[in-house]
């Protein structure tokens, strides 16, 4: 688990052809295991990535300011602030553009790690259906200029604004299931309003799921149970891989705080919640209490 903010985070400026930005590996700076988080920060015109699929990674993109375009097999969309657009995994190729004031996005996606084997002396990779030359330079230098056409007049289904995203309220706490009105299927996202000293809900931890964490507004603090407390501000970003055994929650500050609360969906994901001690088995909606043992019990060494 890592606590990080995305202003003390390396930038790294990217220009390759038609593509430019900045990025910043927010999610490794955070310690993530098997998922990431970029942010993009694009001058007036600025496209970070050719179009492109991905064959295992479901991506979702939020929209932190500014406004542009998301482009889609061969159609473009309007973007805004406060727009999630999730894009499916083996699904439509696409990538972004700022608009004349620019635009500031962040990606969260997990991490493709291919099935392949190398032979470096050799300059070859294979997998089941065969293997291709290992050659020098970039990918992105073959690409052609994409061709941004006019912005279709109606979105997308797979894009959604916050603010058309009904409130689940619970306890001085609302939550916005903006991935899934945007169709996610491997993963979720939430937009999550805390009131003034109000918690995000229990202190849990998730044994196979992973979430990562970003503050968008206010100010609060992210807890460990039982006792460790740690300060969050806008820009702040948290990562707890799957397993890590740590029973976290976020509490509003004096101003309330809101936050983006991404996440694996794992069908195997058990839930442990340590102060009412009660198991959720997540793939099945099963929740329950279980006697808790020292290892040893009932046992007899021989």
């Amino acid at each position: 688990m890592g606590i990080t903010h995305w202003d003390d985070v390396e930038k790294r400026r990217n220009e390759r052809g038609q593509m430019a930005g900045t990025w910043s590996d927010l999610g490794r700076a955070a310690g993530s295991y098997r998922c990431g988080l970029t942010r993009f920060e694009l001058g007036p015109a600025e496209m970070p990535t050719p179009a492109h699929v991905h064959g295992e990674a479901e991506e979702t993109f939020w929209v932190i300011a500014g406004e542009g375009m998301t482009w889609m097999d061969e159609k473009a969309y309007e973007i805004r602030a406060g727009d999630c657009i999730v894009y499916k995994n083996s699904h439509e190729a696409h990538t972004i553009r700022a608009g004349d004031d620019g635009l500031e996005v962040l990606a969260f996606g997990a991490r493709e790690y291919l099935p392949r084997g190398e032979l470096p002396r050799g300059g070859s990779m294979w997998s089941l259906t065969g293997y291709v030359e290992v050659q020098d330079g970039h990918p992105w230098d073959r690409e052609p200029e994409l061709v941004w056409p006019e912005p279709e007049a109606e979105r997308a289904p797979n894009i959604v604004n916050v603010a058309d995203i009904e409130r689940d309220v619970f306890g001085g706490c609302a939550r916005r299931y903006i991935a899934d009105a945007a169709g996610s299927r491997w993963t979720g996202t939430t937009y999550i309003e805390c009131g003034p000293g109000v918690s995000s809900g229990p202190p849990h931890a998730h044994s196979a799921e992973e979430e990562i964490f970003v503050v968008l507004e206010g100010a609060g603090t992210f807890e460990i149970w039982p006792d460790e407390v740690h300060p969050v501000r806008v820009g702040s970003v948290v990562a707890v891989p799957p397993g890590s055994g740590y029973a976290h929650r976020f509490r509003g500050g004096d101003e309330g705080l809101t936050f983006l609360a991404w996440g694996t969906r794992e069908p195997n994901d058990i839930c442990w919640y340590p102060r009412s001690q009660k198991l959720m088995w997540r793939g099945v909606g099963v929740i329950g209490r279980i006697e808790q043992l020292e290892y040893w019990d009932g046992e007899e060494p021989d």
